[in-house]
């Protein structure tokens, strides 16, 4: 999919702005344009509290067009819910009054906002984090890699505690003036550990078959829902992929894949973020479909792709230091002219440089740059 400049002439980006310029409503919010920044953990915010940094990082990217910013992802309140200090956090006073400032900003320069919600589980390091002594925890104490790590099956209680953690935090971020939230449920964090059998052994109502699986995360999406009004937008990130586990796969079927959106969508998700690596890829045999495709085909519920949008390059690599050329966006403006899926996330082009929105929805493709590594060390 690797492309010169000239290949990426005026037509083609006449037709990406018509495309992607268009406003759309996530329930009761109305994002100016189908372009979303994908969350990237940046660990930028000392003690969890993001920064003047932060906002500018944010609001320069709302102000080139992206229509809505999904934050980085941010610890909500339970001990083990991360193991950085410098992962901004959800919940503490000093935390959210920094949130109520970036959200202003983005606000002021056009954008919309949503945090994304997060708890990494049984990824967390032991004796590590803002909370150095809480024990990792995940649904069968299994890492992704499934051995047994340094913590411990979640009991009801600790259970009860992180769905209200996730309640919490939603209906803060409704409070300080954000516009929605996104549950982090993809990657082999909490959420997915409890969604896909590699992590989940339990014999309690929280495992079993697929639909058992989800039980928890419907509990808190339910929670979430209950927290916050109820034209606030609720998003949920899943993916088939986890960290240590690339091929790993919550369903091999669209059947598979139904029975478990299905509980999520009833319990009140708005919209599905579905990450895959390269969203060109089809999920399942004898269709073109994508992830996203299939989550808006089997549930009706609007839909959010992502995976190498604006780049032709592998995904693991660049977190091994490699960059990636620009690539076509001609798949993507057939994708979304067929209504596969509603909105676009862009990750890492748009790390690499804030107005690649302005430079698309412009006609200016011809500008665009290809992603260095070095972008990752850096929050401009």
């Amino acid at each position: 999919m690797t492309v010169t400049a000239s290949e990426t002439g005026a037509g083609s980006a006449s037709r990406a702005a018509r495309l992607l310029s268009r406003p759309v409503a996530l329930n009761g919010l109305t994002v100016p344009n189908r372009i979303a920044m994908a969350p990237m953990t940046r660990m930028f915010s000392p003690g969890g509290v993001p920064g003047e940094d932060v906002q500018s990082y944010y609001a320069r990217r709302a102000a080139a067009g992206v229509g809505l910013i999904v934050t980085e992802g941010t610890y909500v309140g339970h001990a083990s819910a991360g193991d950085s200090t410098r992962v901004p956090r959800f919940h503490g006073e000093e935390q959210l009054a920094g949130w109520a400032k970036v959200a202003e900003a983005v606000h002021a320069a056009g954008g919309t906002i949503m945090p994304q919600l997060w708890h990494i589980g049984m990824v967390r390091q032991a004796g590590r984090g803002p909370f150095p002594d809480a024990p990792p925890v995940g649904p069968s104490g299994l890492r992704v890699t499934g051995v047994e790590g340094e913590g411990q099956a979640m009991t009801q209680t600790d259970v009860d505690d992180v769905i209200g953690a996730f309640a919490e935090a939603a209906a803060a971020a409704e409070r300080i003036g954000f516009d929605g939230v996104e549950l982090h449920g993809a990657h082999g964090y909490l959420l997915d550990q409890f969604l896909w059998a590699g992590t989940n052994r339990r014999t309690d109502v929280y495992g079993g078959d697929a639909v058992a699986r989800t039980q928890f995360a419907a509990e808190i999406v339910a929670a979430v829902r209950e927290a916050v009004s109820p034209e606030f937008p609720v998003v949920f990130r899943y993916s088939q992929w986890k960290q240590e586990a690339y091929d790993a796969r919550l369903a091999e079927t669209p059947q598979e894949l139904e029975a478990l959106l299905a509980p999520l969508a009833a319990a009140g998700v708005d919209v599905f973020h579905a990450s895959t690596r390269r969203y060109w890829s089809p999920e399942f045999e004898d269709s073109d479909l994508n992830l996203a495709g299939w989550t808006k085909k089997l549930t009706g519920k609007q839909v959010i792709t992502v995976g190498s949008v604006g780049l032709d390059g592998d995904f693991l690599k660049s977190f091994q230091g490699e960059g990636a050329p620009v690539g076509s966006l001609d798949n993507l403006l057939d994708r979304l002219e067929r209504d596969e899926f509603d909105m676009v996330a862009v990750g890492r082009a748009l790390l690499q440089d804030p107005d690649w929105a302005a430079k698309v929805l412009g006609d200016r493709t011809d500008e665009l740059a290809p992603y260095d590594a070095e972008a990752l060390k850096t929050l401009s």
